[in-house]
């Protein structure tokens, strides 16, 4: 692949594009695609933030060797959002994601329709990462001890698989789906020249109202669908999209580092502006909570050892089980003092408390979430309410190297 003029490096990638192919679709239509298996070990494709079959959602006990294929045939139930697919082979997800294989599904409807929201040229999905690369410009995945326990940090901001990337723009409205597609790597969005995002969704669609904030704080596998208003920019200016630094307690590691991670170059063309959305499609009806099951779920790490409940993930055992259709009440605890992005494979969920560690609730949390954030010493609760599919699926931290360490459970829709 190429990561520049001049400069290239191996990669593992979906149809030999860095990222994925870009998948859209509408909800309900049928999704037919097949995997063909061209590495030398297993792998399969896991549809994050898709209502899927459970045939169909990627499990690692159904990955393929070497040479192997898989069909996929489901219906597209989702509501209009930003989704992704990455794979999912037990103890291979952090490298296989890593070494670049992973893409966009995006999804649309007759809400997002009606919007009337940028497209085309002005709707521009960015998946965000950082890599190392050693002298020669190669792309390196060597996990040590270290990296094992905070996950595996780069010190090269890549955006759709490209080193610190530019993007002319004109002088109107655009609209960005933001993945954070790396390993274990938070960003703290910002914008530079006093702009701001005007949130309007998230992992599973669009939220109640736009909200217009100065940063956004994205975990590994979170995503947010936002607007910028680049219509008072001077022309040739320069905007960039930073992470800011933060502070975390911890093991010592570059987490929090402030990155550059791209440039917006401003076009010289006449100014278009365009009104911002002044409402959002509602949200589906939240499930009754009084009196519901709840479960706790303890995250853990120590010495390089990441559990969930004590336990280390096994392929056939089965950790909890949920009717279709009890709505429950779930608490994910950190015991731990690195971050747990926590994430939820065939529903969506509401977080409802967070409490410890930064004691709130942030905007980009509300509505439907598949993942949450957890930081050093907090707890989140959700409500979950499983309706369309019962079968086996999986909840683990998205933090791939936790993930491949154990931090995977199995549960049940029955």
């Amino acid at each position: 692949m190429s990561l520049g003029p001049g400069q290239t490096s191996r990669a593992w990638m979906y149809d030999d594009l860095l990222p994925g192919p870009t998948l859209r679709g509408r909800t309900g239509d049928g999704v037919r695609m097949t995997l063909v298996n061209g590495l030398q070990e297993e792998t399969v494709v896991h549809w994050h933030g898709v209502d899927a079959p459970e045939h169909a959602d990627g499990h690692p006990r159904l990955a393929v060797g070497p040479g192997g294929t898989l069909a996929y045939d489901f219906t597209l139930e989702n509501r209009a959002g930003t989704y992704w697919y990455h794979p999912h082979p037990h103890e291979r997800t952090a490298i296989q994601t890593y070494r670049g294989m992973a893409g966009f599904f995006l999804v649309d409807d007759a809400d997002s329709d009606a919007l009337d929201l940028p497209s085309g040229s002005r709707e521009v999905p960015l998946v965000l990462q950082d890599k190392r690369l050693d002298g020669s410009g190669e792309i390196v995945y060597a996990p040590s001890g270290p990296d094992i326990m905070t996950g595996f940090l780069g010190d090269v901001p890549f955006v759709n698989g490209t080193p610190f990337p530019y993007l002319p723009v004109d002088r109107t409205l655009y609209r960005f789906r933001l993945l954070n597609g790396s390993n274990a790597r938070i960003f703290d969005l910002a914008l530079t020249t006093g702009l701001s995002f005007v949130l309007i969704g998230n992992d599973g669609g669009f939220l109640e109202r736009p909200e217009t904030l100065q940063s956004i704080l994205l975990g590994p596998g979170e995503r947010v669908d936002v607007l910028v208003d680049f219509t008072g920019a001077p022309a040739g200016d320069t905007v960039v999209l930073q992470s800011r630094a933060f502070s975390l307690a911890g093991p010592p590691s570059s987490q929090g580092v402030a990155m550059d991670l791209m440039r917006f170059v401003i076009s010289s063309a006449p100014a278009a502006p365009r009104a911002l959305p002044e409402a959002l499609p509602a949200l589906p009806a939240s499930p009754p909570t009084e009196g519901v099951p709840q479960q706790t779920f303890s995250f853990s790490s120590f010495m390089g050892r990441h559990r969930i409940n004590g336990n280390s993930f096994e392929m056939d055992r089965v950790d909890a089980r949920i009717p279709l259709g009890e709505p429950q009440v779930w608490r994910f605890l950190n015991s731990s003092p690195v971050p747990h992005p926590v994430h939820l494979h065939s529903a969506h969920f509401r977080v409802r408390s967070r409490n410890g560690g930064r004691g709130r609730l942030y905007p980009w949390e509300g509505g439907l979430k598949d993942t949450v954030l957890l930081m050093p010493f907090e707890s989140v609760e959700v409500v979950v309410h499983f309706v369309r599919h019962r079968g086996l699926y999986l909840m683990h931290c998205h933090n791939l190297e936790h993930e491949d360490d154990g931090m995977m459970l199995n549960f049940e829709v029955t």
